[in-house]
């Protein structure tokens, strides 16, 4: 059963190793940041946490696994009715949703009880739309009404909902969307119009949104940490204490002590953790194969025979390595906490399962690719036995 999981597993090879790998690291890291809990809630809370999270990084490879043997055609028809379902989920999130950390980010799930924030599913569900979207205009792109109105209306609405909770997540997944109408040969001019909508957008939602409170005081509290109050800086500066006492080859598995005093060492900070325990050799690794992924992605891009494929892998691998690498500038001290995740490696149940049904879709796209390949391989072989044959004998 197992050589027949095997071979039925396509893709590119370098992505499957990055997959397991992160993976590995992440039960690694959530064992040791979670061992706090042990002494604060006892060691039954631990060891559920522990299995839990376990449970979700299986769920997650059992995912990548399933959605990179559907063929990533089949997204362009999903998307659509994702961003059917995502905007109206937004809105109830808005107002309906779980707090947590002042904001309504979460959906609680009924019967199963699992919360999710749904802004997970908007990047999954917005990236798709707009590949869909950039390739069935890419004969009339340049076109005001036909083209960009419709593309930018969607970017817009998303972004605006999201940031209304998670200004964060909504300004990567705006980035991304720059990125992919570069991409999708939007021109300069418009694209130049999405900027300043945007930056107007994002005053709004600074100024005048529910949490510019919030927002405010993280701004301040990283350009000004010197004149904020210890509480506000606590997360940034135990971060730079596991960064600091780490070194260069780091404590050791399992020796972290900034774990006992970071809120949330098995999550947003979980970078933090590493580099306590692996030293800068292990925070490098981290960075090193986030930088391999994203260089795969950007083959596979430039290989893919249809424009769906191409921008899909190249919307969904931006996304996963900005973000990974935004959650690594926070741990170190390069922005402002955001309680961003790090993709495959933080501790989060439906978080892992988008992260992981995101690769998923770029393995998908690789194997097509590869599948081309062999293709077009096997119809030059053919046709130069053909031309071979062709040659007359010389007498």
């Amino acid at each position: 059963m197992l050589q027949a999981l095997l071979d039925k597993t396509k893709g590119d090879r370098w992505i499957w190793l990055i997959i397991i790998l992160l993976s590995l690291i992440s039960v690694m890291a959530v064992y040791s940041a979670t061992g706090t809990l042990a002494y604060k809630k006892g060691e039954a809370v631990e060891k559920l946490l522990l299995t839990k999270h376990l449970i979700f990084v299986l769920m997650g490879i059992g995912m990548i696994y399933i959605a990179h043997l559907l063929d990533y055609r089949y997204y362009a028809g999903i998307s659509k009715v994702l961003m059917i379902v995502t905007i109206p989920l937004l809105f109830y999130t808005l107002i309906f949703g779980t707090n947590l950390n002042d904001a309504s980010r979460w959906v609680k799930i009924p019967v199963i009880g699992l919360t999710f924030q749904t802004s997970d599913l908007a990047k999954l569900a917005l990236i798709t739309f707009l590949a869909r979207m950039l390739t069935k205009k890419q004969e009339n792109i340049k076109d005001v009404k036909e083209s960009f109105i419709p593309i930018m209306g969607s970017v817009c609405v998303v972004f605006v909902l999201i940031a209304l909770a998670n200004l964060s997540t909504a300004l990567m997944l705006f980035g991304v969307s720059i990125l992919l109408l570069i991409i999708g040969r939007i021109s300069i001019k418009q694209i130049a119009i999405v900027c300043a909508g945007g930056f107007i957008l994002l005053m709004f939602v600074f100024f005048l949104g529910p949490r510019r409170k919030t927002y405010m005081s993280r701004i301040n509290s990283f350009m000004h940490p010197e004149m904020q109050h210890s509480d506000k800086t606590f997360q940034a500066d135990q971060a730079k204490i596991a960064l600091a006492t780490g070194g260069v080859f780091g404590k050791g598995p399992g020796n972290s002590t900034q774990r006992n005093f970071l809120p949330h060492p098995y999550s947003d900070f979980i970078f933090a953790i590493i580099i306590e325990e692996w030293g800068t050799l292990g925070g490098i690794v981290i960075m090193i194969l986030y930088l391999v992924l994203l260089y795969r992605c950007i083959k596979i891009v430039t290989r893919a025979p249809k424009a769906f494929g191409a921008l899909l892998a190249a919307g969904l691998s931006f996304s996963l390595t900005i973000q990974a690498f935004a959650n690594m500038a926070v741990a170190v001290g390069l922005g402002p906490v955001t309680g961003v995740p790090l993709p495959l490696v933080s501790m989060g149940g439906t978080s892992m399962i988008f992260t992981s049904v995101a690769f998923g879709i770029i393995l998908s796209v690789s194997r097509d690719v590869e599948e081309n390949a062999k293709l077009t391989s096997k119809e030059e072989k053919t046709n130069n036995k053909i031309i071979v044959g062709e040659i007359p004998a010389i007498a």
